[in-house]
């Protein structure tokens, strides 16, 4: 009996470590089943596709091979010197479902269709729902060819 009863424990408590394993556990900067994808992605400015981003405020969507699970949002958000940010399109308060894909609001916001946690576009503060930012990538620009390299 105490034998049979150890058993049954061990394999309960191995069930529920496995389904704490695989739940959506907040980290630092994003819910632990944040996808992990490699972004390489380099924008040449001087093509009308990327036009926007050679002016402050104006995001575009990037969906390219090797830039995420669900494609990035970048927008410039300096001139001078160039700055941007570049930010994945996965919910970073949420595990990823078909709507918590993040949207451009107005120029002004991003939003998360399934709860409508918003962002500031240009500096990632949140504003309603989420306390965490959206996850954001590396870049690096070269004014005189205007390439914008984004990498993680």
């Amino acid at each position: 009996m105490k034998k049979t009863f150890s058993i049954i424990s061990f394999f309960i408590l191995l069930t529920f470590s496995l389904l704490n394993i695989n739940s959506c556990g907040s980290q630092e900067d994003t819910v632990s089943c944040f996808p992990d994808s490699q972004i390489s992605v380099n924008l040449n400015l001087n093509l009308a596709t990327y036009n926007n981003l050679n002016y402050v405020g104006q995001p575009v969507y990037i969906d390219e091979q090797q830039s995420g699970t669900r494609g990035l949002i970048v927008v410039r958000t300096a001139d001078v010197p160039a700055s941007f940010k570049v930010y994945d399109r996965n919910a970073p308060h949420l595990c990823p479902e078909n709507n918590t894909t993040l949207e451009i609001k107005d120029n002004i916001s991003i939003i998360c269709p399934k709860d409508n946690a918003t962002w500031i576009l240009i500096t990632g503060q949140p504003t309603a729902i989420s306390s965490v930012q959206p996850k954001t990538y590396f870049w690096s620009y070269d004014a005189a060819t205007k390439n914008l390299n984004l990498y993680n």
